[in-house]
């Protein structure tokens, strides 16, 4: 058309590309989405992931992940797999792994097996941390040999009360 001829373009087959792989574990989806405008009040039990940008008051059980978004508010009881937060929780907080964000922060108590706390981020509480690991022993030091030739005076590193002594009252 228009005094122009088409050009035939000889296009090659193209290997077959590989479907995108599944997700490792189930859990690791979002599932459950409670949002920046959402406010929640209740028990939110679920077996896969979570994510939280509202506010949300009550308790939170899953197997899954946890999210708690920067504009997030929670007051709970919180269980999960992983548990990342970078808005304001307030409740106990029981998991494998809890990220505390350097906007995140936190007043209650954790038990983890796992725990980061970024710059930035405020933590407030006890935290208890599940592992087999013992402390080392630690042995006293050894005391040294005394050296006989040793002054009559305070030893050193001994501590010596420098204050005046006091006259005796008459009786």
């Amino acid at each position: 058309m228009f005094g122009r001829e088409e050009k035939k373009v000889e296009r090659k087959p193209q290997p077959p590309v590989a479907a995108p792989a599944a997700p490792a574990a189930p859990a690791a989806r979002i599932e459950t989405v409670i949002g920046p405008n959402a406010h929640f009040r209740g028990n939110l039990v679920s077996e896969g992931g979570i994510r939280i940008d509202g506010i949300f008051e009550g308790n939170i059980e899953t197997t899954g992940n946890l999210v708690i978004g920067e504009s997030a508010k929670v007051i709970a009881d919180i269980r999960a797999n992983n548990i990342s937060i970078s808005g304001a929780v307030k409740g106990n907080i029981t998991g494998n792994r809890v990220e505390v964000l350097e906007t995140g922060r936190v007043w209650g108590d954790l038990t983890v097996t796992s725990l980061l706390v970024s710059e930035g981020a405020y933590l407030r509480g006890q935290t208890t941390m599940h592992a087999d690991i013992e402390p080392p022993l630690i042995e006293p030091p050894k005391a040294g040999p005394t050296p006989a030739s040793a002054p009559s005076g305070p030893a050193a590193g001994t501590i010596v009360d420098v204050e005046p002594a006091r006259p005796e009252e008459e009786i």
